[in-house]
C-alpha cells in the first residue's frame, strides 16, 4: 500500500523516525542502522512496510530497499516478529545478516536484543538459500566464494578468529577479498591486519 515516505525528518528517538510529508508526520519504526544514515531537519526517503494487526497499524521505514527486503525476509520466519527483525537489523547490516546465515553464525544473530539461540538457529535454517543474493549484491561475494565460508581454509580461519573474540560477521567481509586457497595462518594474519586499520 505505502511504498515510501519522503519529507522532512522532524524527530528521532531509538528505533523511531518521524517524517513530515505535506503537513502529516509519519511515525516509522526503524533500525539503528537507518538512523545513522539520516539527519534531523533534512529531506529523507524511507522505504516502508505497513504491518496491520487486529489492535494496531504500524509503519516501518528503512533507508535502503535492501534493508527493507531483508526485514521482510526475516519476519517471514516463524517466530520472528517486526520487533525482532528491527533488533537484528540494528546490530547487523543486510549483508552481515546474509553472511551470518550463510556461515551458520548463530552467535552474531543472537547479539540482537530479544533474539535467543533457538530463534537464531531457526533463522539460519530457514533462510540459508534465500539471502544469497543480498550477499553478492551488497558485498561482491560470489556464490562460489560463499561456499568456501562453510568449508575449507576460510571456514577454519573464521573459527580461529572467533576464538580471538571476533564475530564471523565482522571478519567475513575481509576474508571474502582473500584467495581461499591461502594457508589458514596467512588468511588470519591478513584479516587481523585489515581489522587493525579500522
Amino acid at each position: 500500500m505505502l511504498y515510501s515516505v519522503r519529507g522532512n525528518l522532524i524527530h528521532t528517538e531509538p528505533n523511531v523516525a518521524v517524517v513530515e510529508c505535506g503537513g502529516v508526520g509519519f511515525k516509522c519504526n526503524t533500525t539503528m542502522n537507518t538512523l545513522k544514515q539520516i539527519k534531523l531537519n533534512t529531506e529523507v526517503t524511507l522505504y516502508t512496510y505497513l504491518n496491520v494487526r487486529e489492535d494496531a497499524m504500524e509503519l516501518f521505514g528503512f533507508s535502503t530497499n535492501t534493508e527493507l527486503a531483508t526485514f521482510k525476509t526475516l519476519i517471514g520466519v516463524s517466530g520472528v516478529g517486526p520487533k525482532a527483525g528491527l533488533a537484528i537489523l540494528s546490530v547487523l547490516t543486510p549483508s552481515q545478516v546474509a553472511l551470518a546465515i550463510a556461515s551458520n553464525d548463530v552467535k552474531s544473530i543472537t547479539l540482537a536484543q530479544g533474539v535467543g539461540n533457538k530463534l537464531a538457529q531457526r533463522i539460519v535454517l530457514e533462510l540459508k538459500d534465500k539471502l544469497k543474493s543480498v550477499v553478492s549484491k551488497e558485498s561482491g561475494i560470489s556464490d562460489v566464494n560463499l561456499e568456501s565460508f562453510t568449508t575449507g581454509n576460510i571456514n577454519k580461519a573464521v573459527e580461529a578468529l572467533t576464538v580471538l573474540g571476533y564475530t564471523p560477521a565482522e571478519v567475513t567481509p575481509y576474508l571474502a577479498k582473500l584467495d581461499s586457497s591461502l594457508p589458514v595462518e596467512k588468511l588470519i594474519g591478513e584479516t587481523l591486519k585489515q581489522l587493525g586499520r579500522n
